[in-house]
């Protein structure tokens, strides 16, 4: 009731005030609408939610497809999926915070991060993600803010990489900023010297995690967006300058 009071019926409170007073609307959808998917196109045919989560954010998206079918959208209403978006300002999502911001916590405090051991095909920390920074996602925002567009779509990187090269750029700009290395780790090396734990599974997520994701952004870019994305590596090294600034003694 919760998830589906605050994303479901409260997005269409705000969506049907903003068609009444004739504003424009963007609105949160999510990559959780794909579900197991290996195809993330914009299309009903892909979607299946795995969890309540992104079956509160699927049924709004439903709603918007229903009123734009039937020329009922009279403002510009534009959702974007986001995928797993990580930077500066999370921290008031506490558990649900990105991987980067919880391995900057737990290397300062043991010494090394921690991933999942390998699940549904994937090696140690394998699993792959469309992992897109906060501030190329605002840099979206604006723009379409600037230029209204009806519709629904994908905003990633289009870009998969594994939450082994999260944890390897974590570690190796900690340790740089503490002067403890002078060249990069390899992955394999930062495993060797415990820098990266791989943990077990957790029961409760098995039939409930996307082990892949990647955006298709053919409608986004077709929209006019124009954002060059950053890479794992180039966000989360800037990422972790930001925390060591606010949180230099966590």
């Amino acid at each position: 009731r919760y998830v589906m009071d605050n994303n479901y019926r409260y997005t269409l409170e705000l969506y049907h005030w903003c068609q009444r007073e004739k504003v424009p609307f963007i609105y949160a959808s999510s990559a959780a609408t794909y579900g197991a998917s290996t195809t993330f196109v914009e299309d009903v045919k892909y979607e299946g939610p795995l969890n309540c989560y992104g079956y509160s954010k699927y049924l709004f998206d439903q709603v918007l497809r229903r009123d734009m079918a039937r020329g009922a959208v009279v403002s510009p209403v534009t959702g974007f999926r986001y995928f797993n978006v990580y930077g500066p300002h999370e921290q008031h999502k506490g558990r649900m915070a990105s991987v980067a911001f919880h391995q900057y916590f737990q290397f300062r405090k043991e010494g090394k991060v921690k991933l999942f051991e390998g699940c549904l095909g994937y090696g140690n920390g394998e699993q792959r993600r469309d992992f897109v920074y906060v501030g190329d996602v605002i840099d979206t925002i604006l723009g379409f803010f600037d230029h209204p567009v009806t519709g629904i779509f994908n905003l990633g990187t289009g870009r998969s990489q594994p939450f082994n090269d999260i944890s390897l750029t974590v570690v190796n700009t900690l340790l740089a900023e503490e002067k403890k290395i002078t060249k990069p780790l390899t992955l394999e090396e930062a495993v060797s010297q415990g820098y990266i734990e791989y943990i077990p599974f957790p029961e409760a997520l098995k039939g409930k995690y996307q082990a892949f994701t990647q955006a298709d952004l053919t409608n986004l870019r077709g929209a006019g967006c124009k954002t060059t994305f950053k890479t794992v590596e180039e966000g989360t090294a800037l990422y972790m300058k930001d925390l060591l600034a606010r949180y230099p003694n966590p």
